[in-house]
């Protein structure tokens, strides 16, 4: 019985961490795939991967030293993101993740540096609520923090 039981739980382990690991990857490349896509400016592709319900925040530190929290439509970042002029070149440098993933919800965090016409922006890092349905993951929430100090 004992051996029974050791059997079914390892099974049911290999089991899990197999599952995990699939969605660890998949969530990954959604947000690979998110920062292509934002890069190259394809609001219909960056519309795609988000749920229709999206929210968007920003953190940041205000002039007078305040944290402030601002919330964005996901619309109106489409259509900022697609008014860049060509002549602007952005890139958002990705330096990590962190997945915590239960079942049909994801939180991944990315720390990263957000470089204009190859100049340090800011940083900061950005979290992922994603959420699965049918098979495919979402982005639900998207909340970032923006710092001009203690980049490197």
């Amino acid at each position: 019985m004992k051996r029974l039981i050791i059997l079914a739980f390892l099974v049911t382990f290999n089991f899990s961490f197999s599952q995990n690991a699939e969605d660890e990857k998949k969530a990954k490349k959604l947000i690979e795939d998110f920062f292509e896509a934002f890069h190259a400016q394809d609001a219909k592709e960056l519309k795609s991967f988000a749920h229709s319900e999206i929210k968007m925040q920003s953190i940041a530190i205000d002039a007078e030293g305040n944290t402030t929290l601002s919330t964005q439509e996901y619309l109106d970042f489409l259509k900022s993101i697609a008014s860049i002029p060509e002549s602007t070149n952005f890139e958002e440098k990705l330096h990590d993740f962190e997945f915590n993933i239960n079942g049909m919800i994801a939180n991944v965090s990315t720390p990263y540096s957000f470089y204009v016409n190859d100049k340090l922006s800011h940083c900061g890092v950005n979290t992922f609520q994603l959420m699965k349905t049918e098979g495919e993951w979402k982005i639900i929430y998207l909340v970032d923090t923006r710092s001009k100090s203690g980049c490197e």
